[in-house]
């Protein structure tokens, strides 16, 4: 009789898998689309000073290094992956509620910390989620988190349009209203079959922290990724500053998550090596921060902009494959929460330099993002040997 792992698995199940996660990617990036542009257009429209904005602010990157590893360690240690996805999704949407419910600056600085513990482990968890669905039902990363990007896009114009019929202080109900859509929606989420067990596997952590090939994953997406902290902070009041109006701003923003969708779309088809396709992603985000650094022409400015899909989503779709091929599926939640703890750490140290820097030399923050990328791009090149030659599997221990 041929062992469970040789029993084709019904395409009916694994097409009802992708599908519920693709619905779930979606309404959750939907709900980042809502709340990354227009939070802080709600704070300030309750009368939040620019300080407190500052603070509250920051909370998601500070928990993503504290509350988060704790998080995906327990629902790995609990075998409890999709009800940790639905329980943080549901929790998020009530703190979303009781946010919406403050007008004064404390009060919404200690319930917001209390959503962003919440809301902070819901895209680790899924991507956990999603890469032990891509090993047990081998389908592709790229095509099922495009909707996500899709999602972030609708929603952050459906919150664009709303802005000109309702009052700037009533969007957090918006945002609410889409975290609600988003934990009914994780009810979809198909039960993931356990991987079987092995005398080899090794349940803690620290073995990760010990395995060269994993830091090198780690450390080179959080340096790439994370030079994207400048553009994400300053470009749209860099460009304002530069007399591009808002129309074209946004649609300079659009142009870069495009792109990614595309790269998500076609990443089936890439046959290099994830480390290759890292390396990369990191030497595109050399060449695109060196360009933006020149105060290019809009022409210019627009090719360079398409590059976000090589610069983030080829490094992401990389990273992820890389996860897949060298972390065992049983520890694949205490992966992500390192990879985005790891993130959220020098993300947030990025973005607090970032500001004196843009401060006292504006454009010129670009080289500093430009080093970082390549940081990350020599990372990845050194481990290459290790991560193309000793993937890590289930048998392998960690």
């Amino acid at each position: 009789m041929p062992a469970e792992s040789q029993i084709p698995i019904a395409a009916t199940v694994k097409r009802r898998f992708a599908v519920s996660l693709a619905l779930f990617y979606g309404m959750s990036y939907g709900v980042l689309g809502t709340h990354l542009p227009f939070f802080t257009v709600w704070l300030k429209a309750i009368g939040i000073e620019p300080g407190w904005i500052g603070i509250i602010s920051a909370v998601p990157a500070v928990t993503r290094f504290t509350t988060l590893p704790f998080v995906t360690s327990l629902a790995e240690r609990r075998h409890a992956l999709r009800g940790a996805m639905i329980l943080t999704a549901s929790a998020t949407a009530l703190c979303f509620v009781l946010v919406g419910t403050q007008q004064q600056p404390l009060p919404v600085l200690v319930l917001y910390i209390l959503t962003c513990c919440c809301w902070t482990p819901l895209t680790p968890l899924t991507d956990a989620y999603a890469l032990r669905g891509v090993a047990r039902y081998k389908f592709d990363y790229g095509p099922v988190r495009l909707w996500g990007s899709v999602a972030f896009i609708l929603g952050a114009l459906a919150c664009g349009l709303l802005i000109e019929l309702i009052a700037a202080r009533q969007l957090i109900w918006v945002i609410v209203a889409m975290a609600t859509i988003s934990a009914l929606s994780g009810l979809s989420l198909q039960p993931l079959e356990e991987v079987p067990r092995t005398t080899r596997v090794m349940e803690a952590g620290k073995p990760l922290l010990r395995d060269l090939g994993f830091l090198a994953i780690v450390f080179s997406s959080a340096l790439i990724q994370s030079s994207h902290v400048a553009y994400y902070t300053f470009a749209s009041i860099n460009w304002q500053n530069h007399g591009l109006g808002g129309l074209t701003i946004a649609g300079l923003w659009t142009l870069g998550v495009c792109a990614e969708i595309v790269v998500f779309a076609v990443s089936p088809r890439f046959s290099l090596h994830p480390a290759v396709l890292v390396l990369i992603g990191g030497l595109s985000a050399v060449m695109r921060w060196l360009i933006t650094a020149q105060e290019p022409s809009i022409a210019v400015l627009a090719s360079a902009q398409l590059g976000h899909g090589l610069s983030f989503g080829l490094t992401q779709v990389g990273v992820m494959n890389l996860m897949v091929r060298h972390v065992p599926p049983r520890q694949m939640a205490r992966g992500q929460g390192y990879y985005a703890a790891t993130g959220g750490l020098l993300s947030a140290a990025t973005s607090i330099i970032s500001g004196a820097i843009y401060a006292r030399y504006g454009e010129g923050l670009y080289y500093m993002m430009a080093a970082m990328a390549a940081a990350g791009a020599v990372v990845i090149w050194s481990a290459r040997h290790r991560l193309i030659a000793h993937p890590q599997s289930e048998a392998s221990g960690g």
